[in-house]
C-alpha cells in the first residue's frame, strides 16, 4: 500500500512520520522531494540551493524527483507499505500557474501510473497556523504569509477530488497522540 501524509508547513508532518516510523517498523518511509539518490540531489537544489529556477523546470525537476522514486521504490514495493511525507498532491497544489489536467497527466507519466492508495490531510485553521508560524522562523515556503498558506490547503483539497483517491482530512489542531490514532486507524482499515 502507497499511504501519504500531506499539509501545509507546520501542520505536523515530520511530527506524525516520526510516530509512524515507531509504529509501522516493517515501512518503507520515504519524503518528496528526496525519496531517491537523485531525488536528494533534486531536493538541495529545489529547497537550500540559491539558484533561479523558472516555474516550468521547477515543475520537472519535482516530477524527475517522482519519476525516480516511482522507478526506485514505489514499483519494486507493492507488496509492502510505503508511506510518504508529501507526493503529487502537494505538488501539483503548489503549481498552481498550470492547468490540473496538464498536471495530473504530467505527475501520472511520472509514477508510472501509480497513484497513493490512502492520502491524510492534516489540516490546520487559520487560527492554529498563525499560532504555529509565530513560534518559529520561517522558511521561504512560510514566509509567503498565511493566506498564502491557507490557499495552498484549499488547493490541495482541490487536487484530492482532482486524482479521486482515497483520502482523510484529520484536524490537525487537536493533540498529536490523537491525531496519531486518527491516522492508523485509517491506514489500517481495508489493509
Amino acid at each position: 500500500m502507497y499511504a501519504v501524509i500531506e499539509g501545509i508547513d507546520t501542520c505536523g508532518k515530520s511530527t506524525q512520520i516520526k510516530a509512524l516510523k515507531k509504529i509501522f517498523k516493517e515501512a518503507i518511509f520515504v519524503n518528496e522531494p528526496g525519496g531517491s539518490e537523485l531525488g536528494s540531489e533534486l531536493r538541495e537544489i529545489l529547497l537550500n540551493r540559491d539558484i533561479k529556477i523558472g516555474k516550468r523546470a521547477e515543475v520537472l525537476l519535482f516530477l524527475a524527483d517522482r519519476a525516480q522514486l516511482a522507478d526506485e521504490v514505489l514499483l519494486n514495493s507493492k507488496n509492502l507499505l510505503v508511506i510518504s511525507d508529501r507526493s503529487l498532491i502537494s505538488g501539483m497544489a503548489y503549481a498552481k500557474d498550470f492547468d490540473y489536467k496538464l498536471l495530473k497527466d504530467l505527475n501520472l507519466f511520472a509514477l508510472n501510473g501509480i497513484l497513493p492508495n490512502k492520502v491524510v490531510l492534516l489540516e490546520l485553521s487559520k487560527e492554529e497556523l498563525k499560532r504555529r508560524l509565530d513560534t518559529k522562523v520561517h522558511d521561504k515556503i512560510e514566509r509567503r504569509g498565511i493566506e498564502y498558506l491557507l490557499a495552498l490547503q484549499e488547493r490541495m483539497k482541490e487536487v484530492l477530488e482532482i486524482l479521486g483517491v482515497d483520502y482523510k482530512i484529520i484536524v490537525a489542531d487537536k493533540e498529536e497522540t490523537s491525531i496519531t490514532q486518527e491516522i492508523v486507524s485509517y491506514l489500517k482499515c481495508g489493509v
